[in-house]
């Protein structure tokens, strides 16, 4: 091969014997990557198009969870300041009626 190759170049000369492997090498690169590579970055962009559909699934749950929660809070508070109003008002009312 290598004396092909020496005839090839001693004929044609080195620029243009480089050209044609370098287009071989493009040639190649190309058929691998349509081959190899295109359809399993498809695969992948699926992939990463349901994982982004989920995460914002995830996203919205954990928005209204957030809002559930925080309405519970707020409720309990309520709760908390009705008990005390009213405790402190049985307790004025204990007091007024101790000193009639």
């Amino acid at each position: 091969m290598s004396a092909e190759l020496a005839k090839a170049i001693s004929d044609f000369g080195f620029p243009i014997i480089a050209a044609f492997g370098l287009g071989y090498f493009v040639y190649y690169v190309w058929v691998w990557v349509t081959k190899s590579i295109k359809p399993v970055l498809g695969e992948a962009s699926g992939t990463l198009i349901k994982l982004i559909d989920r995460v914002r699934m995830l996203d919205n749950d954990m928005i209204r969870l957030t809002q559930k929660l925080n309405m519970v809070l707020d409720l309990q508070r309520a709760e908390e300041e009705r008990k005390l109003l009213e405790d402190a008002k049985s307790s004025k009312r204990g007091k007024d009626n101790g000193k009639v």
